[in-house]
């Protein structure tokens, strides 16, 4: 690697290729002096890492502090060793530390390439990962309680673009019998079912005895989706504002077991997110023409979200609202909500079901929060 090839930036130690790689943009680097040590760092790519000068000098704040941190602790255990040389339980102690070190190292491997925030998002998805673990296996016994009983679920998954309704509902049926669940996600109305009555095409997909099915957007896509994008009439919307709350209480009667699972995103976590899928070529599929335009109609779909909670939240069919700008915190409390919608068999109650206020919110506590901070 010549430092010929590179420019200086304004941040000094570090520098930018003079070439431009057509698939991965520009390359940075650091080259900097630390503690009589000098160091040459790639940092990324302009384009492939998006990177830019403010992002690369983070980069090397991080790796600087990386290394300090191996110092000192390389620095420790040494010293350690020397001044209790004498004293075998605290050698223990010390040697104990080392194994530790050498345990993480081994595990985490070449560590040092990895960017640091990437690092540390993995390490905090395997503790996510563990403490969803205990909550699919009570999902598991509430599927095979309904499959036993012979009782119907459905679950409805309504909320803003990118609010996180598909990644809860691949965490909840992640270990699910894939024979007593379905997912339900329809797509634009054929023209067979625009002539027909309106709850029609999602009555052929309800549960029969022992299912659940799970509703990725629902027939609530007439209260919120289909006024703001004009593709119903006031006429119709109307109607269905005063038929649903009597359609969801004849289910309940018919016993079905409904649970209404509202996904609540900010409009900044909603930029960022949206700003993701643009960037990341894994995530780029589910970028839609509708999903570019959210940002610019959120007042319009603010004032549908607050008559659609105001005006179909019912006794029998209540509405549960979830904070999902944590997307784990989120997850976590629908499941808790759908867990404690069933008395199910075999229970393990050692296990919190209560729900967290801060990300499990009533509707009438939402509704006051969008008439105070006028975000309807």
């Amino acid at each position: 690697m010549n430092l010929k090839d590179f420019n200086k930036t304004e941040i000094p130690g570090i520098y930018i290729s003079k070439e431009d790689h057509p698939t991965y943009g520009k390359k940075y680097i650091a080259r900097f002096q630390q503690k009589s040590k000098r160091y040459m760092k790639v940092l990324g790519y302009s384009k492939i890492d998006h990177l830019d000068n403010k992002k690369a000098l983070k980069l090397l704040e991080n790796y600087k502090q990386t290394l300090l941190m191996e110092k000192d602790i390389s620095t420790t255990i040494k010293t350690k060793k020397k001044i209790l040389s004498k004293d075998d339980s605290k050698t223990k102690v010390i040697k104990t530390q080392a194994d530790e070190l050498s345990i993480l190292k081994s595990i985490l491997g070449n560590y040092k390439k990895i960017d640091p925030f990437i690092l540390e998002k993995g390490i905090q998805k395997i503790y996510d990962y563990e403490e969803m673990k205990e909550y699919q296996i009570e999902l598991i016994k509430l599927q095979k309680y309904l499959e036993k009983t012979k009782k119907k679920m459905i679950i409805i998954f309504e909320g803003r673009d990118a609010s996180g309704k598909g990644g809860a509902i691949r965490r909840i049926t992640r270990y699910m019998n894939s024979r007593h669940y379905r997912v339900v996600a329809l797509g634009k109305p054929t023209d067979t079912q625009r002539n027909q009555w309106f709850f029609q095409k999602y009555i052929e997909h309800f549960p029969t005895g022992g299912e659940m099915v799970l509703f990725d957007r629902s027939w609530y896509n007439r209260a919120m989706v289909e006024p703001v994008f004009g593709f119903c009439t006031p006429e119709q919307y109307e109607i269905f504002m005063e038929d649903v709350v009597n359609f969801e209480h004849d289910l309940v009667r018919q016993d079905i077991i409904l649970i209404k699972l509202y996904f609540s995103v900010s409009k900044s976590e909603q930029r960022a997110r949206f700003q993701s899928r643009k960037d990341d070529p894994l995530k780029q599929w589910k970028l839609s023409e509708v999903d570019l335009q959210a940002q610019d109609l959120w007042d319009e779909f603010s004032e549908k979200k607050y008559e659609m909670l105001r005006r179909t939240n019912s006794k029998s069919a209540p509405w549960h609202i979830v904070r999902s700008d944590n997307k784990h915190k989120a997850r976590i409390e629908a499941v808790k909500i759908i867990l404690n919608s069933i008395d199910y068999d075999k229970r393990n109650y050692a296990l919190n079901f209560e729900e967290d206020e801060k990300f499990s919110i009533s509707v009438a506590k939402e509704l006051a929060r969008m008439r105070k901070d006028s975000d309807y």
